[in-house]
């Protein structure tokens, strides 16, 4: 049965011991050490519930770890209850910051069982006994002084501590500085956002207010004026003279012109000989006659007497 390299105080002191010769010799009651150095010595065991027989256990007489006990082998230090609150110790002392103000407890100590060494404290806020309370870690070297019951620091606060165990409190609280921390950076980048936005759309208006009104801007060219210009001026173009322009066509000044003569078909034909000997016959019939056509000369004629 092999033992960790390092254990926590809190839970050899919770352990009830038992030696080699299988006899129950108490739980734990309180921790042995030296704290000048930071070591942990041994711990104390209270046989009875009645009395001031203490029994001193040396760490290095430690041979096992069970669920609920802890195995021992040699004879322990027989003492008192007197003797042993003389004994120095930092476990719940008071940790004070640099304001020299209580900000916690010492509760706990994570040792290393080779040699005792105290590798980190644990330091509660609130009463240690309280089951689920948070924990946070401190260092020997972050000790500046030390004095029976009290732990100078120069700390500004736990929160410059790493937490080892969050309560439901505390994981709560850290939760929620979380989410308004991403709150407030999600607020600030869309406020950014909404800025470079704004920014845009007042350049924008800027520079459209300064353009010039629609009457003050470029005219456009006139195609009523372009169109007197002499298409053919650009063959014969000096650079030295201006192309000359078409003079405007004054059409009251043009002379009258003499009417149009009459437009003659040039299919109708003047009447023969043969014509005329056919209109002297007896008529034809109005289904069988067929219209020719006639010049005016005819047409008189046939008013005249149409039946000949």
């Amino acid at each position: 049965m092999g033992l960790p390299d390092q254990l926590l105080l809190s839970d050899l002191l919770r352990r009830r011991v038992r030696c080699q010769e299988g006899l129950e010799r108490g739980a734990g009651a309180m921790v042995w050490m030296h704290p000048p150095v930071h070591r942990v010595l041994g711990w104390v065991s209270r046989p009875s519930a009645f009395g001031s027989r203490r029994l001193v256990w040396r760490l290095d007489q430690l041979r096992g770890l069970l669920e609920l006990e802890v195995l021992v082998k040699g004879e322990p230090a027989e003492t008192d209850q007197e003797t042993l609150e003389r004994l120095p110790t930092l476990i719940d002392a008071s940790l004070l910051d640099s304001r020299r103000e209580p900000i916690g407890t010492l509760a706990d100590a994570a040792i290393e069982l080779a040699s005792g060494r105290i590798l980190h404290y644990l330091v509660s806020r609130s009463d240690p006994r309280l089951p689920g309370s948070s924990r946070w870690r401190l260092s020997p070297e972050r000790i500046v002084d030390q004095q029976p019951g009290q732990v100078f620091t120069a700390l500004q606060g736990l929160d410059d501590l790493p937490l080892a165990r969050a309560s439901v409190r505390q994981q709560f609280l850290r939760r929620s500085r979380r989410w308004r921390d991403q709150m407030q950076e999600e607020t600030t980048r869309l406020r950014d956002q909404f800025q470079q936005v704004g920014d845009r759309v007042e350049q924008r208006v800027e520079g459209w207010l300064e353009e010039p009104p629609w009457g003050e801007g470029p005219q456009p060219p006139d195609l009523r004026r372009a169109a007197d210009w002499d298409p053919g001026w650009d063959e014969d173009w000096d650079p030295g003279l201006e192309p000359t322009r078409r003079q405007p066509v004054d059409f009251q000044d043009q002379p009258a012109e003499a009417p149009l003569e009459p437009w003659e078909e040039p299919w109708q034909e003047e009447p023969s000989e043969a014509m005329e000997e056919e209109q002297d016959g007896p008529p034809l019939p109005r289904s069988s006659r067929r219209r020719r056509p006639a010049s005016r000369d005819a047409e008189q004629e046939q008013q005249e007497d149409p039946w000949g």
